[in-house]
């Protein structure tokens, strides 16, 4: 039986894109930090440690720059240093660098990041993030062209098929939910009293950081349920299609279940 080895998929990472491994590696080691300053301060806001919002966000990048690492390899070789791929990793660090660095900034100063316009500075900074957030989600984008156009010898049709459906749902849903929740000038809709524990997400009324969240882990969660499909024996392109389909249907679901104030976990 084979079994997952940490350590090799580390290095498979890093020889596949090592500037977004690198980073993927180094976000975790932020989160680390991060959690320890949760353990050790008690300061609060909203109702949540200072330091939840920045250990989120750097597990929520490492995951995301790790996976898009590990895509880098069905890209052709020969593909993967143009100006087009390299200037995806450029946007990429650039714009969740400056997103780290600001959430971070905030919650050590127990301010808020996120809908803070209390000053010039604030506002611009949170606009900045606005634009960055778009960006962000935006580099799936290319890759997606790449892999398509092409993709690396061998790799399976309908398992690519997949893996382009995932970023690209990411951007259309993840990044549009949340600029949605910009443009609303917040997340909550009706009543808020709860936070459940670790994602801080409303217990009581709607959240729209929950199809938000499902939205930007499409390029994660599509490819695996292709997989699952065919291990059951959907053949060809029916499990590419149908697990994207059922995902964009769950996330969608999520969304008006949060627009219409009902809360993700109700307890």
């Amino acid at each position: 039986m084979a079994t997952f080895a940490p350590s090799a998929f580390v290095r498979e990472m890093l020889r596949r894109q090592a500037c977004l491994g690198g980073y993927a590696l180094l976000c975790l080691a932020g989160a680390l930090v991060t959690s320890i300053c949760l353990l050790l301060d008690d300061r609060m806001i909203d109702g949540v440690s200072v330091w939840l919002k920045p250990t989120k966000f750097f597990l929520s990048i490492a995951v995301f720059s790790g996976t898009m690492a590990w895509f880098f390899g069905h890209v052709r070789p020969q593909r993967r240093s143009s100006v087009l791929m390299r200037l995806t990793v450029a946007v990429l660090l650039l714009t969740a660098s400056y997103e780290l660095f600001w959430i971070t900034w905030q919650g050590a100063h127990g301010l808020h990041s996120h809908f803070n316009f209390d000053t010039p500075l604030y506002a611009l900074m949170y606009s900045l993030m606005g634009v960055g957030a778009v960006s962000l989600a935006g580099t799936t984008l290319p890759l997606a062209w790449e892999i398509g156009r092409r993709p690396a010898e061998g790799l399976d049709p309908d398992y690519r098929l997949a893996v382009i459906l995932g970023l690209v749902i990411t951007f259309a849903l993840g990044g549009s939910f949340g600029g949605y929740i910009s443009a609303s000038g917040g997340s909550a809709v009706g009543e808020y009293a709860s936070n459940m524990p670790l994602f801080a997400w409303n217990r009581v009324g709607g959240d729209l950081r929950v199809p938000h969240f499902f939205g930007m882990h499409a390029l994660q969660a599509t490819p695996l349920l292709a997989i699952a499909l065919a291990s059951l024996g959907w053949r060809g392109k029916r499990a590419a299609l149908t697990g994207s389909a059922v995902y964009v249907a769950l996330t969608l679901g999520l969304w008006f279940a949060a627009r219409s104030g009902l809360p993700f976990v109700p307890f």
